[in-house]
């Protein structure tokens, strides 16, 4: 896809990986609508960062958790941009067990309504409009979580319903690809550990001990965090570099699932 002159909605863009990926697909020449709810007090600084690159997305203020108000806010962006060709699915709601606890139904609901439900909302209210583009393409952001549930090191970091809802976001991945075809691409980032999502830059990593934080590194066979840089360039490779990928999940985790065991030398038999 040549993204000059597109139009990407970009859900949960106020800050972290949702920024980068918006000012990303900005300096590539695209028109980007954004939204945001919670975390107000970075308004100003995302803002900046977009006048400097000489853009001026349209900034939706709204609560994804209404399902009625999605259809309206969807159409806004197609009346302010005169259409939509990208849809970045970028909503969760990952409640650490170390920060929350044993759940409470509350917790569990509201991670099963943003993780999941809210992307299923805003996906069916954009895929008329992403039909009636030449190509479009929709990214869905989904968690190891939906692998390797509350086990291991990351038994801190995903909680059961977070789990749950990232795997059955591999499940609606697959139907909207269906759904969408031929026009329309789905297909699925699913993240490991990252700076801002999981890592370093959230309260739940400061609460766990150092050795907690040191496990989940040695569990990952790359020996490292994932960076911001790492998402926008899967991000971009898919909706510019791979238009034959549809129904896809494009994992980036370091290796978090294979586990950071080594690979023993083979041994010399006895035949």
């Amino acid at each position: 896809m040549e993204l000059e002159g597109k139009t990407a909605l970009v859900l949960g863009a106020v800050k972290g990986i949702g920024k980068a990926i918006a000012l990303a697909l900005a300096r590539q020449g695209v028109q980007v609508a954004v939204t945001y709810w919670d975390w107000r007090e970075h308004l100003a600084t995302l803002r900046r960062d977009f006048a400097d690159l000489g853009a001026h997305p349209l900034m939706l203020e709204i609560d994804l958790l209404d399902t009625d108000a999605i259809a309206d806010a969807v159409q806004r962006v197609v009346d302010h941009c005169g259409g939509l060709d990208i849809l970045i699915n970028n909503i969760e709601r990952g409640g650490w067990p170390v920060v929350h606890g044993p759940y409470v139904r509350s917790q569990w609901d509201l991670e099963l309504a943003t993780t999941l439900r809210a992307k299923r909302w805003v996906f069916d209210a954009a895929l008329p409009h992403l039909k009636a583009a030449k190509s479009a393409a929709v990214i869905n952001f989904s968690s190891i979580a939906g692998m390797v549930g509350r086990s291991g090191p990351a038994g801190l970091v995903f909680n059961d319903g977070y789990a749950a809802a990232n795997r059955a976001v591999s499940s609606l991945t697959e139907t909207w690809a269906r759904i969408g075809a031929p026009s329309v691409r789905v297909n699925e980032i699913m993240l490991g550990i990252f700076e801002t999502r999981h890592g370093p830059g959230t309260r739940g990593w400061g609460l766990l001990s150092k050795a907690q934080q040191n496990a989940l590194i040695a569990h990952t066979p790359l020996k490292r965090i994932g960076t911001v840089q790492d998402v926008v360039a899967a991000v971009i490779f898919i909706l510019r570099d791979a238009p034959f990928m549809t129904g896809s999940v494009l994992r980036i985790d370091g290796g978090y699932v294979l586990g950071g065991e080594d690979v023993p030398p083979m041994p010399a038999g006895v035949v």
